[in-house]
């Protein structure tokens, strides 16, 4: 079967990734199929018996003591999300749109929402036939779920609200036509168990975790590329270190960087170094990059395990159990997993861009540079009438000065909703939507990093580079020419970033 399949058990971050950028088709297993059948059968057993279930025969939050007579019950779901849909700011990007609604399915595929086939049948279509609502990225506290973008989601799926269709911005009901899909007439309990749940902030955490690896093996061929540049010491990444500190992150990130440094005649031993009467080891910024960089990878990995137990989660309430005829209202609806797991990568990325900031600040600095003329500049072009390198440590620093803000933690952080019945809430999307800021500016750090380093590198000479460190100076010289005279050097940074988000270390 082709396309990505939901099953609510075995959605991964890959298939995020393919579905939300690449357009990768969706499909509803029939093992699903039965399952939310199944659910929806129950849940209308129930009914019939005239069981008192919240969200389906009563109000919603500090309401949830009022019930609603039978006659208001279709009602009461299309209300829920017309008041819910209350988010204001900037839309969300594409790929986050799409990410959500693969979410908000796949966590109805599950089998305990209790919806029908046929609303999760459409909210499929609408992701294959590329109808993406229109979604303000501010509302969400992260608890009773992402409440107001899922609602705004469920506005287009009701032919209502605002999408985007063909690269143009229609109604919600034009959008629909278009596509030739037909809205979905909410019934009991779709409404809530369409927009309860944390889908915002883990299809922000799901693309920022696969962004994040890529980025910590980027950052690792900076380290190594930097290394070389200022003729640094190999000893702190030699194995028997890292086995003595057996974390795996740290182990990993030196056996990379030793791959990347593997051949190199600009790297020495400590040894070779006191011979030459120099120090024996290098400055933290090189001589840690294991430990730091590592520890920045164990915080990403435990972060993915995180994400990926969400995405095949069901987090809307309350929830449907077929098997014990029982409808049960709980909490699965509040993020704080992913909460404290963005704020611990958003905290990890900002380590990387730090650390960065300071080899880059290292090689333009002629007194600290090993040689290297000051700011990079070649002497065929007048230092002072030529700054050469010298404000992209600026920006360097803005970029790290930034993230240091961003990295307080929002899950720390709690304020009453719902006439303080909702009285603790997870801030989770605040979390991920900060994480994925600090990842861009640690994109474009580690972006001026390898610029830098390449410079610096054609003062010394390409060919003396190692095994894995030509490959990096060939993929960046391949877009960017050595700086022989003033230029704009914001045009060069963006370039080597979007060509660094392209290409897997």
């Amino acid at each position: 079967m082709h396309g990505v399949q939901i099953d609510g058990e075995t959605l991964t971050i890959e298939d995020v990734v393919k579905v939300a950028r690449q357009n990768a088709k969706v499909v509803i297993p029939e093992e699903a199929k039965k399952r939310v059948k199944k659910s929806r059968m129950t849940l209308e057993k129930l009914v019939i018996e005239k069981r008192v279930i919240y969200g389906v025969n009563t109000g919603f939050g500090a309401l949830s003591n009022i019930i609603i007579q039978p006659d208001d019950i279709k009602q009461l779901q299309v209300n829920l999300i017309r008041s819910h849909a209350s988010g204001v700011g900037k839309p969300l990007s594409t790929d986050v749109v799409r990410a959500l609604m693969l979410l908000r399915a796949n966590t109805l595929a599950k089998g305990y929402s209790g919806v029908r086939l046929e609303t999760l049948e459409t909210l499929v279509e609408m992701l294959n036939k590329g109808v993406h609502p229109i979604i303000p990225a501010k509302g969400s506290v992260g608890a009773s779920g992402d409440l107001a973008p899922l609602s705004h989601m469920i506005l287009v799926l009701i032919g209502e609200g605002k999408a985007e269709y063909q690269g143009k911005i229609w109604s919600g009901k034009e959008a629909m036509e278009k596509a030739g899909i037909k809205p979905v007439q909410l019934e009991f309990k779709e409404g809530i168990a369409l927009n309860n749940g944390t889908q915002l902030m883990t299809a922000i955490a799901a693309l920022t975790v696969h962004d994040a690896e890529n980025l910590i093996k980027t950052a690792e061929a900076a380290a190594a590329l930097s290394l070389e540049a200022l003729l640094g010491v190999s000893d702190a990444f030699d194995e028997k270190i890292h086995n003595a500190r057996p974390h795996n992150g740290q182990a990993t990130t030196a056996k990379n960087i030793r791959k990347l440094i593997a051949g190199s005649q600009l790297i020495q031993t400590g040894n070779e170094a006191m011979q030459k009467r120099q120090r024996p080891h290098d400055p933290y910024s090189l001589r840690c990059a294991p430990q730091v960089l590592g520890a920045a990878r164990d915080a990403i990995a435990y972060a993915k395990k995180v994400v990926e137990v969400e995405i095949n989660s069901a987090t809307d309430n309350p929830l449907v159990f077929p098997e014990e005829e029982k409808c049960l209202s709980g909490g699965n609806f509040h993020g704080q997993p992913i909460s404290l797991a963005m704020d611990l990568v958003g905290i990890a990325l900002t380590m990387v861009g730090n650390i960065s900031e300071r080899r880059i600040a290292r090689l333009l600095d002629d007194k600290l540079n090993n040689g290297l003329p000051a700011f990079l500049i070649p002497s065929e072009a007048k230092a002072g009438v030529n700054s050469g390198f010298m404000t992209t440590q600026y920006t360097a620093a803005a970029l790290a000065s930034e993230n240091k803000i961003l990295a307080h933690p929002a899950c720390v952080d709690s304020i009453p909703t719902s006439a303080n019945y909702e009285d603790f809430v997870s801030m989770g999307v605040t979390a991920a939507e900060k994480t994925m800021q600090i990842l861009e500016n640690t994109e474009y750090i580690i972006a001026i990093e390898l610029l830098c380093a390449a410079q610096a590198v054609d003062f010394r000479g390409p060919e003396k580079l190692g095994k894995g460190t030509k490959k990096t100076y060939a993929l960046i010289r391949k877009h960017v020419p050595m700086l022989k005279q003033d230029k704009v050097l914001g045009e060069d940074v963006e370039k080597i970033k979007r060509v660094l988000k392209e290409i897997k270390f």
